[in-house]
């Protein structure tokens, strides 16, 4: 992004008037030479003169008048007037002003000769200055000493001629922000001018120091006063250095300051090294060779108890002052220089803020750079000690690179590029050591660099700190060094490009490596020409690209577009070439998978990054770039997958160049391309298609300018009347897309193409405009009044987003064509405007406020308010506009009228309401109205109004009336159960029953219910009814009420009044300095209300929209220019706080619903607090609400309950609260111990919000979870690096867990629970140790094993499971064996042992744990050696019946199943075979094969057990049965399984088979055999398969039985079956008929539902294909399978079930849907063709894309011209297709006559009769007030209005060539007979609404506008087939 650089603000001298006649009198002497008297007059004319621009002017005259003066002209007092006036404008102006720039370019040209008298002046002006008293010159004071040492000679020759007095007016200065500092708590505005000002004046006080050090050393020497002044900057520093109220630029620049000072008064010398080790030492020895004023002010940097940031400062100061470059002074600088790392490496581990990290990783890359300096000087000037110190493997080596290794994954962003930065200097430090120790090595064959780089790459690839390591070692040592030690490294890095996370890093590693691999390779080639390194490179990083983009899913590919494939193109634009050929050719790359975007995909996605790029030019000759012809671009820009048709579209429409003249064939491609994706449900493709479709527009304008220019200059005839053509395609092309996107707004027409049309619309009118002038492209006059209704009628969509558009379209169409300017229309506008908003719906009164926005731009707008006022009988006196009034005042005025309407209907409304609230709730909401008031304001430029006095007494009544309405519903939302509560009163006393009510509410509002139970009073009257209560207005209207209703009306009605009284607060000028619209003590007043409602209110909605309209107050308070209402929030706080420590049970506050808005008040009042600042407040805060969370040691009372668990409640919502960022990083620790310990609590709710603090802190430590799995490597962090940030977790977790895992021995055989254990377990096992760790790391993982593995004996399953899950990460992956064998040791050889099972079980479990997690990351054996083989043998009792426990033999099985099932085994050939044998023979013996009746299997455990069995049997005779002893044991194995009485193992067992059957498909199809049939695997014998059959007849469970179906759906498509049941064989008759019994009664499970319909389609296409006479069989159950897949293909279908009707459709399409035979007649083809087409407009995108994959099954010939055959298109496009293929199918079978009648009974819809709908009509108003939130219908995609047109469009031509006697008379006429009558009753419904029905009944309109249309449509065709 560029950034704008400010423009400096010119401004004009002022001076006091005194001053300024004294200077032009003095101006005004006679006499002097000439050039004197003119310089004289310049100077007084530019004092006389106001205008800045003209002033400067002058001075530069001036400037050059002085300039041409000579030494004979040097005498009089007219030339020092001059010089003194000149000398005072400096001085007077500030230093950003221009003018003040232009004077000392004209003090600066003064000749030599007078130089010395200028300085005189200018000394004397800036003594002038220094001595004034007044503190508010200070800073510009300081500036201008600034200012003249910043490139002015003179004035440098002026600060050092001064430099006691300057020294002493800065210390003065500094002396006094110190003393204001104190006194500024909670004014956070003056606070943040004082540091910015205290900085200004350190900074200062540095330059002059550094420039005037030649003068100091001189001064120094004489024994001057500048010891006085100096020691008093000394002191200033340190002060700021130890007080932590100062903002860290400050003490880092004191730091500086300090050092610098240090070296100016001791010169570069080892004293100053010593003394700066001295003080980062925080030693007084160092200062002894200092003089003794120095000494003594940098005592109080050498206090033991000083802040841990002096050391960082200093360590800063001394890396930024002293000079590093060339050979060391001394050993004391050598010392310093090893020191600095030292210390910044020991603040590493005690810093908490996140912005002191950032420092010392800053300071820390700033010691390694100047380290570098010190090496990189002179040869052999470095000593050898520090080149021993600095190189690779060292203790300082070792300790920053495991500095590095705890920060790279750091969340701020400048921590991670500093950690990079300083890895990169430490490499380089050590090549430079290393060579320095070991001269003329190969820095390639380096071992520390290789093995640095092979830890590196073993590390996890979520960690993100390892791609710049990894980059820097490609930069220093190149790609092939990484390419060597890990080959596969470019596919690794690609298979990470899906992550989004990942993306950016992985993409600029490969980057790096590609680069330096090409460059590797060129200079490696032997000669120039030759090209095979360049195959090499293609072969390296194209090859994998390629491959991942045909086979990936193109979801998973959309950052390799993004981030990696134009980088590659950039560096060799030249493989284009090589990417399209390869893509063309067939490869096995080029056909993908399904689901990914296959070849035509990744050549579009590699096309467009190219044209991007400018790698290809434009379409020329019908070919793109001579790479791909046009037509597969048009088969591109309709493909079903979003992202390959975003890529064509790009392709299109980017261009390296926005002046490229369009084509034709890319004008009609977007014409190909719009229609069918307008109707896109995605946002991001609809944002992406927006996006590319203004960068083709953009293209037009600029290319439109190109041409205009070209032809003005009429040089060539040809080519001029080559550009007037594509002007005119321009224009027709730019007329075509306006109509086609207007006619897109139809009233039914779907979200998303009213979204993406107005999205579009919006573009053309910002580039374009749709005005009617003489504008080339000027498009109004395509624009129709239909066109702009639709637009207005977009006002009424249910879509914020949508409303908001046509908004902003309508003000900029034709006025002409809205037609506002009419008055009825206007007032008709308006009328609706105001009914909306008192309507029940909430979105209504969003649509009002639109309409009302709209109309204040309107001239007439008072009349028409008049008028609805006097039909209301309201008194409104609007204020007319002045004759010519502007725009602006209009809209005032406007704003005014409409506001004062509102505002009296509101107070209207507000007073019925507080007589009856329900009534109010049921007819007229108020929220309405003050929603209406907030958004008229909203646009309102308030600082600029010309009626204040109205405004501000309209001000106050909002205000008031604010109040009024918060006092009626308050009692609602403040309830303790507001969701249920109805205030019940009727008629008669309808006032006295609401106050009942409400009293009845109020003495329950309290904390209570910690103590003791309250009994509810029972009334005598039973006021309750069972039903919503009716209320009869005065009219006789009835309203029937709801507790909905009654609690939507008051927490809406809150949330408006907290929105309109925060945007009043926020946007009003203040009436306090000048005058203004609202006044301090209403602000007050304002937040007054907040807190109540913030600290009172339970509902949910009503206290987070409160805190919305608090925030904005809020805001206003921190930057406001009151010093009352800037310490409001400060007080405020302090308040709340204190009656949170206070609250005790009888409180008001609510220590339910998660403390309520409590939460929301604190974090509103401490978000205002600027970042810049020290946050003084939240630290307060934090601290406070710590020691309130955390349980005392005496133990909870009841007392202390109720602020424990507010505590908790707030600190999880400060947790949470993104805008304070890191600073709550500090107290995440205290938090956590406070959520630890709270859980140890005896009290629920402490133990509740315990939990639910300690679930946001690890989500704030370990951040948002970025996958499904719950223990993913992503969501985790390494040990050092979680205690180095939170290094107080360490002792504490070691305690807590020591002392959990006391309790958990079991041996006593009673459970104990240590209530934190889970929580303990839960944090360390997101921990794991980093292989880059040291071993002698402080903060290492090490202690923590031992009591984890205790933990393991517990007696609870789950502590069990958590303590072996948390074990795996703190082993290092080569610790694994020997712990593994450790733990084995512990466990009994032989039984009879006392030890307890559940010991066993948590071993078993965490040995199975650890090997599992060294199978994943280790990709090789175990060590030879190990042990583990045989401490297994040794122990296989624990498998067999000689353990009576069965759940350590489960347990035991799972970990030899986990040695023997994989082919590649952990453990050596011998062992794994014995392994096997034994675990074998286990099987065999077991109850499971042995199917002997086993009471046990019902037992806990039993089920486990036998599954684990199953699981061996699996794997023997499914999976691998070679490694186990062939094939001779499968039917032996698998039998059992099927028959096993638990459906458990039996479920298990089909889905083994169903997972290998689906594998060695996948095998078979990827090894491409010429013989296409596939034979059954060889484990399959025919007992299995009899066993399957007698599943899938007799199976009962529906899980187990839907997996033996799709097992079977898999074997019927290799081979036909033979259906048996025992030795009876079924017919196909028998097995159609009962699929088809089994698919209708088990809709009740969705999965066999699916399996049993979809086996049932296969067998009957089989049986269809088959036989093609038609099967009996297949024609008997073919109706009833028909209308079973039809029912599938229903809306309120799962989206499962359509899916699989989907699925099942297009594989019928070949064989039953477009056969020319008509194998099921033509009802039941019609009918699944209708299910299909409905499937192509579902809701759902994958069950449209799923059905849309029928036309890859229908025949090329059938097809028309122009689609592809065999391609995948997108919904719209197939449905386009479908509808035409039907329609030329009906003509292929004969039958055009009686398709044309059943389609148009599509057409007419499924309506049966006009009395339902006459009794829809009369329901639906009910049905309104019964329904608050009616979600209406469902399907948002689909588009009826469109889909009839379609069919009427491709039936009308069908009708001309049916035989007009082919159709039934009778039955033409019924259908005739009957659109005549709906169509007449749609009419009628029509006229009977009321007016504008778009906006008041806009459902009810849009349904009879549509069946008005579906009847004339049906009527015309049965018109024309008679």
């Amino acid at each position: 992004m560029v950034v704008k650089k400010k423009t400096a603000r010119v401004e004009a001298v002022v001076l006091e008037e005194k001053k300024l006649h004294e200077l032009i009198a003095s101006l005004s002497v006679d006499g002097g030479e000439d050039g004197v008297r003119r310089l004289a007059e310049t100077l007084q004319s530019c004092l006389e003169l106001t205008e800045p621009v003209q002033q400067i002017q002058l001075v530069k005259k001036a400037g050059s008048q002085l300039e041409a003066l000579s030494a004979e002209q040097c005498d009089g007092e007219l030339l020092d007037s001059c010089v003194h006036t000149l000398t005072l404008l400096y001085t007077t102006l500030q230093t950003k002003n221009p003018l003040r720039r232009a004077v000392a370019s004209a003090l600066a040209s003064v000749p030599y000769w007078l130089q010395e008298r200028t300085v005189n002046h200018l000394s004397a002006c800036l003594l002038d200055c220094t001595s004034c008293p007044s503190a508010e010159k200070h800073p510009h004071t300081v500036d201008t000493i600034g200012a003249c040492l910043d490139g002015f000679p003179l004035g440098e020759r002026c600060i050092k001629k001064l430099l006691v007095e300057v020294l002493q007016f800065l210390h003065k200065v500094l002396s006094e922000y110190l003393h204001q500092n104190r006194g500024l708590a909670g004014r956070h505005i003056a606070q943040a001018q004082l540091m910015h000002s205290c900085l200004a004046a350190v900074k200062t006080s540095m330059l002059v120091v550094q420039r005037c050090q030649d003068s100091l050393a001189d001064a120094l020497q004489d024994q001057c006063k500048l010891e006085e002044p100096l020691g008093g900057l000394l002191g200033c520093y340190t002060h700021i250095l130890t007080d932590e109220e100062f903002i860290q630029s400050v003490q880092s620049t004191a730091g500086m300051a300090l050092v610098l000072l240090i070296r100016s008064v001791l010169g570069s010398g080892d004293d100053v090294a010593s003394v700066v080790c001295g003080l980062l030492r925080s030693s007084a020895r160092g200062l002894e060779s200092s003089p003794r004023w120095l000494e003594q002010q940098c005592e109080g940097l050498c206090s033991s108890g000083r802040p841990a940031g002096v050391s960082l400062y200093l360590c800063h100061g001394a890396l930024a002052m002293l000079s590093w470059k060339g050979a060391l002074l001394g050993p004391q600088w050598e010392q310093l220089l090893l020191l600095v790392p030292d210390t910044l490496l020991d603040l590493d581990v005690s810093v908490k803020e996140s912005s002191t990290a950032m420092v010392v990783a800053r300071v820390l890359t700033l010691w390694s750079g100047a380290a570098l300096d010190c090496l990189q000087g002179e040869t052999g000037a470095c000593p050898p000690s520090l080149q021993q110190a600095l190189v690779g493997g060292s203790e300082l080596q070792r300790r920053l690179l495991e500095h590095i290794y705890s920060h790279w994954e750091h969340p701020l962003d400048g921590v991670r590029h500093q950690t990079r930065s300083l890895f990169r200097n430490l490499l380089v430090l050590h090549q430079h050591a290393a060579a320095g120790v070991a001269p003329g090595s190969d820095q390639t064959q380096d071992p520390y660099v290789s093995e640095l780089t092979r830890s590196l790459l073993g590390l996890e690839w979520h960690m993100r700190g390892k791609y710049g390591s990894l980059g820097c070692l490609v930069e220093l040592y190149g790609a092939g060094h990484l390419l060597d030690l890990q080959p596969r490294l470019p596919l690794q890095l690609l298979g990470l490009m899906g992550d989004q996370n990942l993306a950016p890093y992985a993409s600029d590693l490969l980057e790096r490596l590609f680069v330096s691999h090409k460059a590797q390779l060129a200079s490696a080639a032997a000669e120039p020409g030759n090209r095979d390194w360049m195959e090499l490179w293609h072969q390296t990083w194209v090859g994998p690209l390629l491959s991942v983009l045909c086979r990936a899913r193109p979801d998973q590919t959309t950052y390799i577009l993004d981030y990696f494939l134009p980088k590659l193109l950039r560096c060799s634009p030249s493989s284009l070439a090589h990417m399209v050929k390869a893509l063309q050719d067939p490869s096995p790359c080029g056909a993908g998978p399904s689901g990914s975007r296959g070849a035509l995909g990744a050549l579009m996605t590699c096309l467009r990054a190219a044209r991007a790029q400018g790698v290809i030019p434009a379409a020329e000759g019908g070919l793109w770039g001579g790479l791909v012809p046009l037509s597969l671009l048009q088969q591109a820009l309709i493909h079903k997958h979003d992202q390959v048709r975003m890529d064509a579209l790009g392709l299109v429409c980017e261009s390296h160049r926005s002046t490229e003249v369009l084509t034709t064939e890319e004008l009609d491609l977007i014409r190909h391309f719009l229609p069918p994706n307008l109707n896109s449900q995605s946002p991001g493709i609809r944002q992406q298609t927006v996006s590319l479709l203004k960068k083709l527009l953009c293209r037009v304008k600029d290319s439109t300018q190109l041409l205009q220019k070209r032809r003005s200059q009429e040089r060539d005839p040809g080519q001029s009347e080559t550009d007037r053509h594509t002007l005119h395609l321009y224009k027709e092309f730019l007329r075509w897309l306006s109509v086609t996107l207007l006619d897109a707004l139809l009233p039914a027409a779907s979200f998303s193409k009213c979204l993406m049309s107005l999205h579009l619309l919006a573009v053309l009118a910002q580039l374009f405009t749709f005005s009617t002038g003489p504008d080339l492209f000027a498009l109004g006059e395509v624009v129709t009044s239909a066109h702009a209704q639709n637009v207005l009628y977009c006002f009424a969509s249910n879509f914020l987003e949508v409303k908001q558009l046509a908004s902003a379209l309508l003000r900029q169409l034709p006025p002409s064509t809205v037609g506002l300017q009419e008055p009825d229309r206007m007032l008709g506008v308006l009328q609706a405007a105001l009914d909306l908003s008192t309507s029940t719906k909430p979105f209504d009164s969003v649509t009002a406020a639109h309409l009302l926005n709209l109309l204040l731009h309107q001239p007439d707008l008072s009349r028409a308010l008049l008028l609805c006022a006097q039909q209301q009988e309201l008194h409104l006196l609007p204020p007319s506009p002045p004759a010519q009034a502007s725009h602006t005042v209009l809209w005032e005025l406007n704003t005014l009228a409409v506001v004062q309407l509102l505002l009296l209907c509101l107070q209207s409304e507000v007073q019925k309401a507080e007589s009856s609230l329900l009534q109010a709730a049921s007819s007229r909401p108020m929220y309405g109205r003050v929603h209406c008031i907030t958004a008229v304001l909203q646009h309102l430029d308030t600082q600029s109004l010309t009626r204040p006095e109205q405004w501000r007494s309209l001000v106050s009544e909002l205000i008031a009336v604010c109040y009024r309405m918060s006092d009626v519903v308050s009692p609602v939302v403040q309830s303790s159960s507001p969701e249920g509560l109805i205030p019940m009163d009727t008629d008669s006393e309808t006032s006295a029953g609401l106050q009942r009510i409400l009293q009845e509410i109020q003495p329950r509002d309290t904390n209570d219910f910690f103590t003791s139970a309250r009994q509810l009073e029972t009334h005598q009257g039973d006021h309750h009814n069972s039903h919503a209560p009716s209320l009869h207005a005065a009219g006789g209207e009835g309203y029937r009420v709801t507790a909905q209703m009654v609690l939507v009306c008051c927490w809406r009605s809150m949330k408006e009044v907290a929105m309109l009284l925060g945007q009043l607060c926020q946007t009003l000028p203040l009436h306090c300095t000048q005058p203004g619209l609202i006044t301090e003590e209403q602000v007050e007043g304002v937040g007054l209300y907040f807190r109540q409602q913030l600290l009172q209110s339970r509902h949910r909605g009503a206290f987070e929209l409160a805190y919305v309209g608090f925030v904005r107050l809020t805001d206003m308070l921190c930057r406001s220019r009151s010093p009352t209402l800037q310490q409001l929030p400060a007080r405020w706080l302090s308040e709340v706080l204190e009656e949170v420590k206070s609250s005790d049970p009888s409180s008001k506050l609510c220590a339910t619903r998660r403390s309520a808005g409590i939460p929301f008040y604190i974090q509103a009042l401490l978000s205002s607090e600027p970042k810049s600042s020290s946050c003084s407040l939240l630290k307060m805060t934090m601290k406070t609400l710590i020691a309130l969370a955390t349980p005392s040691t005496e133990g909870n009372s009841n007392g202390s309950t109720v602020p424990q668990v507010h505590a908790l409640n707030i600190l999880r919502a400060l947790y949470r609260d993104t805008r304070l960022g890191e600073n709550v990083i500090p107290f995440v620790s205290d938090g956590m111990q406070a959520a630890v310990l709270g859980f140890t609590s005896p009290v629920w709710a402490v133990r509740n919000s315990s939990t639910l603090l300690f679930s946001t802190l690890i989500t704030r430590i370990f951040g948002v979870k970025k996958g499904k799995d719950e223990h993913s490597k992503k969501n985790r962090m390494t040990g050092r690096e979680f205690f180095t940030r939170f290094p107080a977790l360490y002792p504490f977790l070691l305690n807590q867990l020591e002392e959990a895992a006391a309790t958990v021995e079991s041996d006593s055989g009673q459970v104990k629970l240590h209530p934190s254990l889970f929580l303990l377990l839960l944090v360390l096992s997101r921990l794991y140790p980093s292989p880059m760790d040291g071993s002698s790391s402080p903060l290492g993982l090490a202690p923590f094993m031992p009591f984890i593995m205790r933990c393991g004996r517990s007696a609870v399953y789950r502590t069990r499971e958590m303590a072996a899950r948390a074990l795996v990460p703190f082993v290092l992956l080569t610790q694994v064996p020997s712990t593994v064998h450790s733990l084995l040791q512990e466990l009994p050889p032989q039984p009879g042992t006392t030890l307890q099972q559940n010991h066993i079980h948590g071993t078993l479990l965490q040995v199975l744990f650890l090997l599992r997690s060294y199978q994943a990351d280790s990709h090789r054996p175990l060590p030879a050696g190990s042990g583990i083989g045989e401490a297994l043998s040794q122990r296989m009792w624990l498998a067999s019946r000689q353990n009576s426990c069965v759940v350590t033999r489960g347990a035991f099985l799972d970990v030899l199943l986990c040695l023997c099932r994989p082919k590649i085994s952990l453990l050596d050939g011998s062992e794994v075979s014995s392994l096997r044998q034994s675990t074998m023979s286990i099987l065999t013996a077991s109850e499971l094969i042995t199917a002997e009746p086993w009471p046990a299997a019902f037992a806990p455990g039993g089920t486990p057990y036998l599954l684990s069995l199953a699981s061996v049997a699996l794997s023997a005779s499914v999976e691998l049965p070679e490694l186990w002893g062939g094939s001779r044991l499968t039917s032996h194995l698998l039998e059992p399984l099927l028959r096993c009485p638990q459906y458990e193992v039996r479920e298990l067992a089909v889905e083994g088979m169903l997972r290998r059957l689906q594998e060695e498909e996948e095998e078979e199809e990827e090894e491409e055999e010429e013989n296409k049939r596939r034979k059954w695997p060889q484990w399959l014998d025919e007992t299995t398969l009899s066993n399957l059959i007698g599943l899938a007849i007799h199976e009962t469970h529906p899980q187990c039985l839907a997996k033996v179906l799709k097992v079977l759906l898999v074997l019927s498509s290799s081979g036909e079956l033979l259906w048996t049941d025992g030795v009876q064989v079924l017919s196909q008759q028998g097995v159609l008929q009962h699929l088809l019994t089994l698919a209708q009664n088990s809709s009740y499970c969705v999965e066999l539902h699916c399996a049993a319909l979809t086996l049932l389609s296969q067998l009957v296409v089989q049986l269809v294909n088959s036989d093609p006479q038609g099967a009996a069989a297949a024609v008997c159950c073919s109706a009833q399978w028909a209308a079973l897949v039809c029912a599938c293909c229903c809306e309120e279908q799962p989206a499962e079930v359509k899916m699989m009707a989907a699925t099942v459709l297009v594989q019928c399409t070949p064989a039953l849907l477009v056969s020319l035979r008509l194998p099921l007649g033509l009802s039941m083809t019609v009918s699944l063709w209708r299910s299909l087409l409905m499937l192509l407009q579902d809701e759902d995108q994958e069950v449209r894309d799923a059905a849309s994959d029928f036309m890859s099954n229908v025949p090329a010939h059938l097809l028309s011209t122009g689609v592809a055959a065999a391609s995948s298109v997108c919904p719209p496009a197939a449905l386009l297709s479908g509808v035409e293929l039907l329609c030329r199918l009906l003509g292929l079978w004969g039958r055009p006559a009686a398709g044309v009648l059943a389609l148009t009974e599509w057409l007419l819809g499924e309506e049966d009769g006009e009395d339902q709908d006459v009794a829809a009509d009369a329901a639906s108003t009910l049905d309104d007030e019964d329904f608050l939130f009616e979600k209406g219908d469902l399907n948002l995609w689909a588009e009826p209005a469109q889909w009839v047109k379609l069919l009427h469009a491709h039936l009308t031509p069908l009708v001309q060539t049916a035989d007009p006697g082919a159709a039934d008379p009778e039955e033409v006429r019924r259908i005739r007979d009957r659109a005549r009558t709906r169509a007449l009753g749609s009419q009628q419904a029509l006229d009977a609404l009321p007016a504008l029905p778009q906006f008041s009944c806009g459902v009810d309109h849009a349904r009879l506008t549509l069946r008005r249309r579906r009847a004339e449509l049906a009527l015309d065709l049965m018109e024309r087939l008679l």
